[in-house]
């Protein structure tokens, strides 16, 4: 018992320790780049006088360690300040533009696992073979190749040249605004509202940028599952479970299977965390109006805010999933304590 509370206090100091670095990465973020916010805010042409007040406004003329507190202690109530560019304040941007992020990375990180699992347990199981040979070429390919690259040949192939697929953008021009957000998932709330013509047309616009992301995610999963795979194929109980003439089939899915299932949480957790993340080149060049394609604007027009605000996001998702896979792994794993 005084070792699992060892444990525990290990672990929550660990995540205080990973929090205050985080903001103070953050903080750091928005002053050491290139660009001045008191600028942004009130524009080239404006006198020395107007920004001294607009930096004296925005405490940007104390000192660092002042402007450190002060900063924290906004970010514990929630406030990121308010973006340039749409004059609305940070957290109702990221709590506005979120959720379509999150529609991308859940139905991705759902097809890369449903797909990815049982290609890695297939590839492990014909080891050398040439169906293992290809899942890696295939793998190798999802990693090697830029996200952006497979997203424009994508729309230039489907949308500009076989014009098979919707063009950018979430929904199709007659149906934008008309559903009104509940879950903030598009297809949900189109579903919810009885419009089968839009959730058609929702769907329609997810294919192209959820096939890209799952593919990259894809890879990952299924190089790790292979990995995991292998590793429990070699443990003495799958010689006692094979010596006692259980079918091939039973052998991989009822002893080495369940070794394995705990590790991949953390590897779904934390891929979870990277789509979530790593949406950004896929949201610009789609124009799906996510938390990435904001944040790319933000950066284009050195909006600082936002910028600082989706990071730290970010940051507190991968702390959390991170959490949550290694909370999960001593809870169904025995063996740790």
């Amino acid at each position: 018992m005084i070792r699992r509370l060892k444990s525990l206090g290990s672990q929550f100091g660990s995540v205080l320790a990973t929090l205050f670095g985080l903001s103070v990465v953050t903080f750091m973020i928005g002053r050491v780049m290139p660009v001045d916010p008191v600028i942004a805010a009130v524009g080239d042409n404006a006198s020395q006088e107007v920004v001294a007040k607009a930096r004296a406004a925005m405490g940007l003329d104390e000192p660092l360690i002042v402007q450190y507190w002060h900063y924290l202690t906004q970010v514990l109530h929630g406030d990121f300040g308010q973006s340039v560019l749409t004059h609305n304040e940070v957290a109702s941007d990221i709590a506005h533009y979120f959720p379509a992020t999150m529609e991308l990375a859940t139905y991705a990180l759902i097809i890369a696992t449903v797909i990815g699992v049982p290609l890695g347990i297939w590839a492990a199981v014909r080891q050398d073979s040439l169906t293992d040979q290809i899942i890696r070429v295939i793998c190798l390919a999802g990693h090697s190749v830029p996200v952006f690259v497979l997203a424009l040949l994508a729309l230039i192939i489907f949308y500009a040249g076989l014009g098979i697929a919707p063009g950018p953008g979430r929904q199709g021009i007659i149906y934008q605004d008309m559903i009104t957000p509940v879950t903030g998932f598009l297809t949900i709330d189109c579903l919810y509202a009885g419009d089968w013509d839009a959730f058609r047309d929702a769907v329609a616009h997810l294919v192209l940028p959820v096939s890209i992301l799952s593919y990259f995610s894809l890879a990952y999963i299924t190089r790790m599952t292979r990995a995991f795979m292998l590793d429990a194929l070699r443990g003495e109980f799958i010689v006692a479970a094979r010596a006692k003439g259980l079918s091939a089939r039973k052998v991989v899915l009822n002893h080495a299977f369940p070794t394995i299932a705990v590790q991949l949480l953390t590897v779904l957790a934390l891929t979870y965390a990277g789509l979530l993340e790593g949406a950004v080149v896929t949201e610009t060049v789609f124009a799906w109006p996510g938390l990435g394609l904001y944040l790319t604007k933000a950066l284009m027009n050195g909006d600082m805010n936002p910028v600082v605000g989706c990071t730290l996001l970010i940051g507190l998702i991968y702390v959390a999933l991170n959490l949550l896979a290694d909370i999960l792994y001593r809870v169904f794993d025995p063996r740790v304590s």
